[in-house]
């Protein structure tokens, strides 16, 4: 095991999340250290380097594994996945059934949602929204005010 569930709990609605605690040192991450908060272990692989860290929050029927990050204030919930060298940070949402892998990152203040996919070594920022079924791949950026959705595909 490399981390566990604290007694620190926070409540979002219904939802109640858990402070987590590292078990071991790995990657950047010393034994002892306090990471984000999740609803379940099942967010957080207990294999890889994968890590919440800070304010983040990981929740619902969510995966966040691999070496993915997810970090600062971000949220990851909805049945979304965040893994490989992913990292999704600053105030990014992650939500419903999106995937976000590779060496993608989703940061600032962007939206990725309903079925999105941003792979490769994409970057979504600014306040840029991915939604729908519309990927986002490859060395693609997509930042701004910017607006990607239904079955659109940027490479």
């Amino acid at each position: 095991m490399k981390y566990k569930l604290t007694k620190n709990k926070k409540t979002i609605g219904e939802i109640t999340l858990y402070q987590i605690e590292a078990l071991k040192d790995f990657s950047d991450i010393k034994k002892g250290d306090l990471g984000g908060w999740i609803e379940k272990e099942s967010n957080l692989s207990q294999q890889g380097d994968c890590w919440v860290s800070c304010r983040a929050r990981v929740y619902g029927h969510t995966w966040v594994y691999g070496r993915a990050r997810v970090c600062d204030n971000a949220r990851v919930s909805c049945r979304a996945r965040v893994y490989g060298d992913a990292m999704v940070f600053g105030n990014a949402r992650v939500s419903g059934d999106t995937w976000v892998y590779g060496r993608a990152r989703v940061c600032d203040n962007a939206r990725v949602s309903c079925r999105a996919w941003v792979s490769g070594r994409a970057r979504v920022y600014g306040d840029a929204r991915v939604s729908g079924d519309a990927r986002v791949s490859g060395n693609a950026r997509v930042s701004g005010d910017a607006w990607v959705y239904g079955r659109a595909i940027i490479t």
